[in-house]
């Protein structure tokens, strides 16, 4: 008897071969792709980063600058794995910044590596193998260019030789009367990036911080900035690469903050914490470490009209060892028992006074 083949519908595409190909890129739901954030906290609370061709929207905070904490991490994620990288601002020297990009840390793993190097720790015979496994994976992951999202040091720059190729482009629009240089540089970096039926060879990022700068010409013109965002959104859903804006809502109108933030596709916001806040030091535990917070209005699902549900919508900004940023949620403080009665204390349903073994 002839061997029957499996039916494979016309409508499906094979994809199993990007990832192989790419390391910077994961499946999504809905056969979308995904491009880590640079923070792996944020790409847990996405549902695993930001989906190919869409707008990321981030509000900055007027007192602190906490917004440039993702921007540099999405960045430096970019770099690392070697993917084109678009960078506008308002700074003279736009390449200056490209400096201040974190670097990658070490292997995850570095406290099991060095157990190699003790001479007074015996491992059984039968755990060998696997040790000598996780010595390989550890080995072939060290470097951080096979890892979809890294953890990055804020201590230590990022080395040059990732930023000084021509894969990294940088705009300056500050002196520019109105946003169409910055248009074309967008419309003809995602030119190469265009999206096709094939494998995807390759993804690009566009970073643009604050768009609505005070010392730009075009800050007065509302309707010209929107009409940027409008068209940038349209280029960046045909192609392969995912952008990032920052902008001061502080600076615009209700109505042209409101537009903007319905035009993201994920959208982000980020405030600093006051550093002698006490009713709220008594609501949260770890308020010491915190340095600010970060809420996910609006998480990206493309290809579907069902939207995100997050089990939480605000986290906390820490800086673990001072190094590496870490995003948690937000826990309450416990209640002191002298001041009421607590949740173990509580009455029962029968509301008589003894309680037994089994009344809850």
């Amino acid at each position: 008897m002839a061997t029957t083949r499996a039916r494979i519908s016309s409508f499906s595409r094979n994809v199993s071969t990007v990832t192989s190909q790419n390391p910077g890129l994961k499946h999504g739901p809905n056969g979308t792709m995904l491009i880590s954030s640079g923070i792996p906290d944020l790409d847990k609370i996405l549902g695993g980063g930001f989906p190919l061709g869409s707008l990321v929207m981030v509000m900055e905070d007027e007192e602190a600058p906490h917004h440039m904490l993702l921007l540099r991490n999405f960045m430096s994620q970019g770099l690392v794995q070697k993917q084109p990288l678009l960078y506008a601002s308002a700074y003279r020297d736009p390449k200056r910044f490209l400096g201040t990009l974190p670097s990658p840390a070490s292997s995850k793993g570095d406290k099991s590596s060095d157990l190699s190097h003790e001479k007074d720790i015996r491992i059984a015979w039968q755990y060998k193998k696997y040790f000598v496994d996780s010595q390989l994976n550890l080995n072939t992951n060290n470097g951080g260019q096979q890892d979809y999202c890294n953890d990055f040091d804020l201590r230590k720059p990022l080395d040059r030789h990732y930023f000084s190729g021509s894969n990294v482009d940088c705009v300056c629009f500050k002196d520019s009367p109105n946003l169409s240089a910055l248009q074309d540089s967008c419309a003809e970096f995602l030119a190469k990036l265009s999206r096709n039926e094939g494998n995807i060879s390759s993804a690009g990022r566009i970073a643009i911080q604050s768009l609505c700068s005070p010392q730009c010409k075009y800050s007065n013109d509302e309707w010209h900035m929107l009409s940027f965002i409008r068209s940038l959104k349209s280029m960046t859903q045909s192609s392969n690469a995912v952008v990032v804006v920052t902008f001061p809502p502080s600076l615009l109108s209700p109505s042209c903050s409101l537009r903007l933030q319905h035009m993201a596709d994920t959208l982000l916001s980020v405030r600093a914490i006051p550093d002698e806040d006490k009713e709220l030091a008594k609501l949260l535990t770890g308020y010491q470490d915190m340095i600010g917070l970060i809420n996910i209005h609006k998480a990206a699902r493309l290809n579907t009209q069902v939207p995100v549900i997050l089990e939480a919508t605000t986290f906390s900004i820490k800086l673990q060892k001072r190094r590496f940023l870490v995003l948690e949620c937000l826990n309450q403080a416990p209640v002191d028992g002298s001041s009421g009665s607590s949740y173990g204390t509580s009455g029962g349903c029968s509301g008589s006074s003894k309680v037994g073994t089994l009344d809850f």
